[in-house]
């Protein structure tokens, strides 16, 4: 039999962690080709390359983010040749599966839950005697009708054989996020989450994961992405691994976590920010609503003041960037619970804040008991909401140009300095804030054009502008300094006109080159010629003393200049604010 695994990936630099584990337990009975594509490849492209394999099984692993895509592929293949046979797998299709196997007729199987013994019974049925009710945890057809087996109970997964072992599978592992697991299951069950389905943590063998590890990073892997529910909901095995990683990374590898951050200890976090190389780890904390009676609802425990404490520790440390998700739309948030667990959750100033939007998964709590808060939702995935009982479609709309301003001016930190002096000083609140120029972004389509660097800036002054916003002038010197410390080249053209004539230019240079000193001992250092300040220098005006804003957060309106050097040599950019030169 010639049998293919194959998905259809979010992204090129995406890889499926579940085909290989189905390729690695199939071993060496099947020898399973692996196939993989995007969800923006052409799906002409992808039907001609699976049929070109002339391929007796494929196998497709289905989520909310490519079901369409495959279904599409799937009726293509099978009207090219109604020999192949189709199976599917994986979160999405596990549940309604009779539904599935009714509503798409070209699927002649589907594989529920944990696939790796299932699907190659079922390839030893297929090969053989074709007894389908003999594959536990299968949907089949039988004369016409659909039939379901019952799942065999869970695997022992200290017994699964490492699903990284393939002749050329490790080819351009460094530009691509490889993702392990180490654990299946999750001690929760908050109702809007498949993993709270699975009752339990069960966990892989640790050393084998170790050289797994090992191996990957000696292939070049670079991103390397946990998959766990939740990596630390054993003190002792999160320890370790930390201890192992710290002990054993190379140089230029970064390790992602999804931790739960009012269980982990002080003293955990402690250790990490000691040892921990800068950058080594990433952690990903769900927070989702600060609402105690939403989380109630949805049997979400969260100690607030716990993950606050954590969360600070760990930015206090400067090792470790955190990327903090909330969820809008979950039980009795509405438009102003939401706008405060939104204002608590950015009081803390995590480096990311994912803004996402409740998804009704199917199987999950949530979604079951749909019609106990009025949730009118998407037929077709991913399910988003787009009303509740609380929440209008209205509603939505807004919070949803929330998220589109804060991805471009708090996510890419493009302008920290500017976007903190305006959520801390101009406007009520963060959310304010974003909200209030989210709608105005929305209203001049900007939403649905491109943007270059500069226009993020032009468009935040004109929004300013026109709301008469206070300390003009001071805004428009931070947003100065903050486009021109993230350039790592002079701009040719910045976005705003300039502040000094060539007369008023030339003498600052002049006066900087004979008091080298009042600019500090690193640009003296530097040992700049006249020539170089014209070339790869940059002066500005300020209304106020920059340098002490930087350091105290005190506004003193006295002339003061910045002077940025874009170090040709060391492709970096150095900035030295100044004041008034005698």
């Amino acid at each position: 039999m010639n049998v293919i695994c194959s998905t259809l990936n979010a992204k090129y630099i995406h890889t499926n962690l579940a085909i290989r584990y189905l390729k690695a337990y199939a071993e060496p009975e099947y020898n399973i080709q692996m196939k993989e594509y995007t969800i923006k490849d052409p799906i002409m492209n992808i039907v001609s390359d699976l049929y070109q394999a002339k391929p007796t099984v494929i196998g497709f692993s289905c989520y909310i983010w490519n079901i369409e895509e495959t279904l599409k592929v799937v009726n293509m293949l099978k009207k090219i040749d109604p020999s192949i046979l189709i199976v599917l797998g994986g979160p999405e299709v596990t549940y309604d599966t009779t539904e599935w196997m009714e509503t798409h007729t070209e699927v002649d199987f589907i594989v529920i839950g944990e696939g790796e013994q299932t699907f190659k019974q079922l390839l030893t049925e297929i090969e053989t005697d074709k007894n389908y009710q003999n594959v536990p945890g299968i949907a089949y057809r039988d004369k016409g009708q659909v039939k379901v087996t019952l799942q065999m109970n869970k695997l022992d997964l200290k017994e699964l054989p490492s699903p990284y072992r393939f002749p050329g599978d490790t080819a351009g592992l460094g530009k691509r996020v490889t993702y392990i697991e180490t654990s299946r299951g999750c001690p929760f069950s908050c109702q809007f989450c498949l993993s709270s389905i699975e009752v339990g943590v069960r966990y892989f063998d640790r050393e084998k994961i170790k050289e797994d590890i090992r191996y990957l990073m000696a292939n070049g892997a670079k991103t390397i992405k946990f998959v766990d529910r939740t990596f630390n909901i054993s003190r002792s095995y999160a320890m370790e691994m930390f201890r192992f990683l710290i002990d054993e990374h190379l140089p230029g590898t970064v390790f992602q976590f999804e931790i739960t951050a009012d269980i982990m200890r002080p003293e955990v976090i402690e250790f990490l920010n000691q040892e921990a190389p800068k950058g080594l780890f990433r952690f990903e904390i769900g927070v989702q609503s600060t609402n105690d009676y939403t989380n109630e609802l949805v049997m979400r425990k969260q100690n607030f003041s716990k993950l606050t404490r954590t969360v600070t520790m760990v930015k206090e440390g400067k090792k470790i960037d955190q990327h903090l998700d909330l969820i809008a739309g979950l039980p009795e948030e509405d438009y102003s619970s939401f706008r405060k667990t939104f204002n608590d959750v950015f009081e803390m100033r995590p480096e990311e804040l994912q803004l996402g939007f409740l998804k009704m998964l199917r199987g999950t709590g949530l979604r079951l008991r749909a019609e106990q808060h009025q949730y009118v939702y998407m037929d077709h995935s991913p399910y988003e909401i787009l009303s509740n009982n609380v929440l209008s479609f209205d509603d939505i709309v807004r919070i949803k140009q929330v998220e589109d301003v804060l991805e471009k001016y708090w996510n890419d930190h493009r302008m920290d300095t500017s976007v903190e002096y305006l959520v801390t000083n101009i406007f009520p609140s963060p959310f304010d804030f974003f909200q209030e120029f989210g709608s105005y972004w929305d209203v001049r389509g900007w939403s649905r054009i491109g943007h270059q660097l500069e226009d993020l800036f032009r468009r935040l002054y004109s929004f300013l502008e026109q709301k008469s916003a206070g300390n003009l002038e001071i805004i428009l010197g931070l947003m100065k300094y903050d486009y021109l410390k993230n350039h790592k080249y002079k701009p040719r053209k910045p976005w705003w006109g300039p502040t000094l004539d060539k007369s008023a230019r030339s003498q600052l240079y002049k006066q900087i080159l004979e008091n080298r000193q009042l600019l500090g001992q690193e640009f003296s250092k530097l040992k700049l010629e006249e020539k170089d300040l014209y070339k790869h220098t940059m002066l500005e005006e300020f209304s106020f003393d920059l340098t002490k804003y930087l350091a105290t957060g005190e506004i003193d309106k006295h002339p003061a200049y910045l002077l940025a050097y874009f170090d040709p040599t060391n492709d970096r950019t150095l900035i030295f604010p100044f004041k008034e030169l005698k």
